[in-house]
């Protein structure tokens, strides 16, 4: 497998495992909207195959759309298409944010092991959902709209929280599609970092995953974030894939 056609995979993987609240497809390119959320994924245009129509062709029309839903236009460019499309993005003057990359592994390089005090289930308990709330800081509203998204996956999940002294103390999940393990939402609480949880969490997902079938596992993370890379590469998640960013639209 080329790892241009692994990176569509993954792609595909990506947006099963933190699905959009709704979307249009739109001559190969996959809308994404979720109303209050900022940027990410599942707010913005992209390419969902090799041979969408070219910017140019689509621009009104999506741009139409994100603006009929009260939203920004917002692409999200991954670094293995065409750079034209990058650059006809920024010659309409579309700004540049989020620098992001996609990291991957095979299952085998991940230290698949399940913890007996990491807790795995089927669907995000309230327990689980409010401390995720507290660890990322959402607003009422960011809490709704994320307890939606992940409400709506339908592919295999797994919700996995690490407890210390009673409470939650490192959050994560899983989900598997065509064969591959996407990482989500993996976060510690500020005062238990550094004491290797985390990859306790990503160990326990990985067993997990490699029972449903999984080959490989991917993750997304901010390329500026090194702690998390490092910790990433550390857990066998080695290989950048691809990287991508988003183009805004300007005022």
């Amino acid at each position: 497998m080329s790892d241009t056609t692994l990176a569509w995979q993954v792609e595909e993987t990506n947006f099963n495992a933190f699905p959009s609240l709704q979307q249009v497809v739109y001559r190969g390119w996959l809308l994404r909207f979720s109303k209050g959320r900022p940027r990410r994924t599942n707010n913005s245009a992209g390419p969902l195959q090799a041979n969408c129509a070219a910017v140019e062709d689509v621009i009104e029309g999506i741009e139409a759309l994100y603006r009929r839903n009260w939203l920004p236009p917002l692409f999200r460019v991954p670094s293995f298409i065409p750079a034209l499309y990058d650059r006809e993005l920024a010659a309409r003057g579309y700004t540049s944010e989020g620098d992001s990359c996609v990291l991957y592994g095979s299952i085998n390089q991940i230290d698949a092991v399940a913890d007996p005090r990491v807790e795995l289930s089927p669907r995000a308990t309230a327990e689980w959902l409010t401390t995720m709330g507290e660890f990322q800081g959402h607003s009422p509203e960011g809490r709704a709209i994320y307890q939606c998204v992940v409400g709506s996956i339908v592919v295999p999940v797994a919700f996995a929280g690490l407890r210390v002294d009673e409470g939650l103390a490192a959050l994560a999940y899983g989900a598997v599609h065509d064969g591959l393990l996407c990482y989500e939402s993996v976060i510690t609480d500020l005062r238990r970092r550094r004491q290797g949880l985390a990859g306790r969490i990503i160990a326990s997902l990985a067993a997990w995953g490699r029972q449903q079938g999984a080959a490989g596992a991917c993750l997304q993370v901010e390329a500026s974030n090194t702690p998390a890379r490092n910790l990433y590469d550390r857990c066998g998640l080695r290989t950048e894939l691809y990287r991508y960013h988003y183009r805004r639209a300007p005022n």
